[in-house]
């Protein structure tokens, strides 16, 4: 992002004092400005045609259309769209189909002050965003998995289950922890010394072997299956 850019944010949500509360907070910083907002997920398209604003935080829960649905639309009519979930919802379920709907973050309402502001930034910046306890229970489920796995199958689905990381190459794997650590593809072109244009390469060939759309569902993947490491 260039220094002292505002990110223009749309909230999503019909509660209106949880907006409220959310605009205060988004308020102490500068480079944030909160242009739009709505109660309901049907007027999400409208307001994205309005305002154009840089970052969505849109709720699941609300009526007419719910959040991950409205996503689904958005993403569909306006790809460049960046949406961030902001739910109270920690379920496996819910997580998977708001990242299935283009949805490039999922945080949980309880999430802090500064995670969140973070969160819009990486999104913003092309970068993902989970909420960590998200992520542990994306660990958790697949440690479950493999668990039940071995016990039944004498290791041969837990292999199976590995093996499209094997398709990946060195650089690709470095590229794939770091999106999974919720950098853009300009900070991993800054880390790993290299253009951003070979990062681009790189995350669509990673896309290919995983046989995922987007960045988002190659994180998800990752985390479940074990293939990057979780901080």
């Amino acid at each position: 992002m260039v220094e002292n850019e505002v990110i223009t944010i749309a909230l999503i949500d019909d509660h209106k004092l949880f907006r409220e509360g959310v605009k205060r907070i988004l308020s102490y910083e500068p480079s944030f400005e909160v242009i739009a907002e709505a109660d309901d997920g049907r007027e999400a398209k409208a307001i994205i045609e309005q305002y154009n604003p840089d970052v969505v935080l849109m709720d699941i829960n609300m009526p007419e259309m719910n959040g991950i649905e409205a996503t689904k639309e958005l993403i569909e009519t306006y790809p460049n769209t960046k949406v961030i979930i902001l739910s109270i919802h920690e379920d496996e379920t819910y997580v998977t189909h708001a990242l299935q709907s283009g949805a490039q973050g999922y945080l949980l309402k309880e999430i802090d002050t500064d995670s969140l502001m973070e969160a819009i930034k990486v999104v913003n910046e092309g970068g993902s965003y989970l909420h960590p306890k998200v992520t542990h229970n994306l660990v958790e489920d697949y440690r479950k998995l493999i668990e039940d796995k071995e016990l039944n199958s004498n290791n041969v689905h837990a292999i199976e289950y590995k093996k499209p990381l094997h398709l990946l190459t060195r650089r690709e794997c470095q590229v794939l922890q770091l999106l999974s650590d919720g950098q853009s593809n300009r900070k991993i072109a800054e880390s790993l010394v290299i253009s951003e244009k070979t990062v681009k390469n790189h995350v669509s060939n990673i896309l290919q072997k995983m046989e995922v759309n987007d960045r988002t569902q190659a994180v998800v993947t990752a985390i479940k299956n074990g293939w990057v490491e979780v901080f």
